[in-house]
């Protein structure tokens, strides 16, 4: 019924280190918008990587999405490659040549 001690302490050291990852990648986000020797493109886009991995570690260990079963990563990759169609969809469309 109860957690040992040592078992809280053991899910205690995996959740410190991914507070310290979060704060560093954070500082990485920070430093990525402030690199000057980058195009402002590539740094949004370096930002939105290291974005996705915070959400990733988020989703991870903090909503105990590591112990779900396999199927759950399945239709979380259908539903993003869904979501990437959808972006791409209006990015398509400024390519249409229709003539009137």
């Amino acid at each position: 019924m109860g957690k040992s001690h040592a078992e809280i302490s053991r899910h205690m050291r995996v959740y410190l280190m991914v507070f310290g990852a979060l704060l560093v990648l954070t500082a990485a986000t920070v430093g990525a918008w402030k690199l000057e020797f980058l195009p402002a493109g590539a740094a949004v886009a370096l930002a939105l990587a290291i974005a996705l991995c915070k959400a990733s570690l988020v989703a991870l260990y903090f909503m105990h999405l590591s112990a779900e079963n396999k199927m759950i990563y399945w239709i979380l990759a259908l539903t993003f490659v869904f979501f990437l169609v959808l972006l791409l969809v209006p990015v398509l469309t400024a390519f249409d040549v229709i003539a009137y």
